[in-house]
């Protein structure tokens, strides 16, 4: 492995650690590419208020959102719409994968490896 390769996993590994909560992709995407006052993300999630707060603030350590004080409010917004493409290309990469091994494993099977009712 290169030097570069593992810099990049050492680096991408704690984000990729901090996606794999699926309420905090529910964030994400309640965010879109608007900026959001956490009220507005309790609404679109369904999560408790406590909830959100603790993930965006993970999401926010992490640098995937940005904090913007706007009067008595926090609004929060994805710091680059580049990361919702990823999110999406990303889903649609499981999607097409999915849909392979699906295909393969329905393509390999025989009539013999059917188990026959009686």
């Amino acid at each position: 492995m290169s030097n570069d390769a593992y810099q990049n996993g050492k680096r991408l590994a704690p984000i990729l650690k901090l996606l794999g909560e699926p309420n905090r992709l529910r964030i994400l995407y309640s965010l879109g590419l608007e900026c959001r006052p956490v009220t507005e993300v309790v609404q679109a999630t369904g999560m408790s208020q406590t909830n959100v707060s603790f993930h965006l603030r993970a999401l926010r350590e992490a640098g995937l959102v940005r904090p913007e004080r706007r009067g008595p409010f926090v609004y929060y917004c994805l710091p680059d719409p580049k990361l919702l493409d990823i999110l999406h290309e990303l889903a649609r990469w499981f999607d097409e994968q999915e849909q392979e091994i699906s295909d393969s494993a329905l393509s390999s099977e025989t009539p013999a490896s059917h188990p026959r009712s009686k």
